[in-house]
């Protein structure tokens, strides 16, 4: 029997990083996100962000990969989104996410990480995010180009 436990750090933002994941929007998104992963076999222990974005912690199956996995959260959500007229007008993902492994011990840390996004974001835009993420990781704009 195999096994396997690979933790990944997803985030991934709304196109353009319109603002479109109001407070009462994004808790209907983060439930139709949990729902959808449950089916779909994708073990995810936290989801949530902000107006223009979202995290997500998961746990790799030994079938799946990262893009596979963003790919069907993405793919997904904005489907049921613009099928429910969650949004006002037609809603969509950035085509491009990050990713970064977690190590077992840094989980709590991680997922503590994630459900404060809102108090985070009142003190710090998305942009500022991705650019602590850049340098915390030492990526640079042509990293996995």
């Amino acid at each position: 029997m195999s096994f396997l436990k690979i933790w990944i750090h997803l985030v991934f933002s709304t196109k353009n990083r319109e603002p479109f994941l109001t407070k009462d929007i994004r808790y209907k998104v983060h439930q139709h996100i949990i729902e959808n992963c449950k089916e779909k076999d994708i073990f995810i222990i936290a989801v949530n962000g902000y107006t223009d974005h979202l995290h997500c912690l998961i746990s790799l199956g030994k079938k799946q990969s990262i893009a596979k996995i963003a790919q069907l959260i993405k793919g997904e959500s904005s489907f049921w989104i613009n099928k429910n007229t969650i949004c006002k007008t037609k809603f969509s993902w950035q085509d491009d996410y990050f990713a970064v492994s977690v190590s077992e011990s840094q989980v709590g840390t991680v997922k503590k990480y994630i459900q404060n996004q809102e108090a985070h974001h009142s003190k710090s835009t998305f942009s500022n995010e991705v650019d602590e993420f850049m340098k915390k990781y030492n990526w640079d704009s042509t990293d996995n180009k």
